[in-house]
């Protein structure tokens, strides 16, 4: 059984399902919830789900939000090691979803843009999943290349995510790569690819990223996904659903491409089955 420890964000999201295009200055209703969120915690309750085992690793703040966001990945079998921030409200993060079920993003990070303490990261793990998140963030980056660090030394293998396109794009390919490092498994979207690496074509910006970076998988949404190691390039059609919440479908995907790890083909098989199972519900966790 795999074991992954999933470094990162925790964030609570507040999603409204909107039923068109919003009446700016004036009133939309619709449909509001209050969900469990944040990239790395999402993965470990998907990892849990696939048969995996988790711990997660990450800060809230001292108060209702984060003793809930806690209990709701105990619930769902994952194994919390939070640092309790005096300072930070718990990360929150405003959820718009369209009638499409595409997701916009209103973050704050609140308590995950602050340094953790490496020394909480268990002893042993088969993998370190870092979100990208703790390295865009400028007051969790030492933290996050902290974790890398230990993985390295401890013979974990690593994920890493790329997060979101646009600060990615503030803070620059060249240092996030930098930061990422090498003998590592980068998972991006095609526009997080793309800022990385220029190129527009998956397969070719999954290519480049691998010879970087040591593997690299795009994934393309309704398209599928495609894999490489520099080399080799596989790829898989998305699997065919009602798209009602995108939210989380990235942090599905990842959570399946990593217990099904060892044969790349079944992890991207996975990887979209969990993806799809994601879009097809309300909120980013299983």
């Amino acid at each position: 059984m795999t074991h992954v420890v999933c470094v990162g964000d925790l964030m609570v999201d507040i999603v409204a399902q909107l039923p068109g295009p919003i009446a700016f200055g004036s009133d939309t209703p619709a449909p509001v919830g209050i969900y469990g969120g944040g990239a790395a915690a999402n993965v470990a309750a998907w990892l849990v789900a696939a048969g995996s085992t988790a711990t997660f690793v990450g800060r809230i703040g001292d108060d209702s939000l984060g003793l809930r966001a806690v209990e709701e990945l105990t619930a769902a079998g994952v194994e919390p090691i939070v640092t309790i921030d005096p300072h930070r409200a718990t990360g929150t993060c405003i959820v718009l979803v369209n009638p499409a079920g595409e997701r916009s993003m209103v973050p704050c990070a609140g308590a995950n843009d602050a340094p953790g303490d490496v020394e909480l990261l268990p002893a042993d793990s088969d993998w370190l999943y870092l979100s990208g998140y703790v390295l865009l963030n400028a007051g969790a980056r030492p933290f996050g290349l902290a974790a890398l660090a230990a993985a390295r030394e401890r013979g974990w293998s690593i994920a890493v995510d790329a997060a979101s396109s646009a600060p990615l794009r503030e803070v620059g390919a060249e240092a996030f790569l930098k930061w990422v490092g090498s003998d590592v498994l980068l998972l991006a979207n095609g526009d997080e690819a793309e800022v990385l690496t220029g190129l527009v074509e998956p397969a070719a910006a999954a290519q480049a990223l691998a010879l970087r970076c040591g593997a690299a998988v795009v994934k393309r949404g309704v398209q599928g996904a495609v894999w490489s190691d520099g080399s080799d390039v596989r790829s898989v059609p998305a699997r065919t659903t009602a798209v009602v919440d995108s939210t989380g479908a990235g942090d599905a995907f990842a959570a399946g491409f990593l217990a099904a790890f060892g044969d790349v083909d079944a992890a991207l098989e996975l990887a979209v089955t969990l993806a799809a199972r994601a879009v097809s519900r309300v909120g980013a966790r299983p």
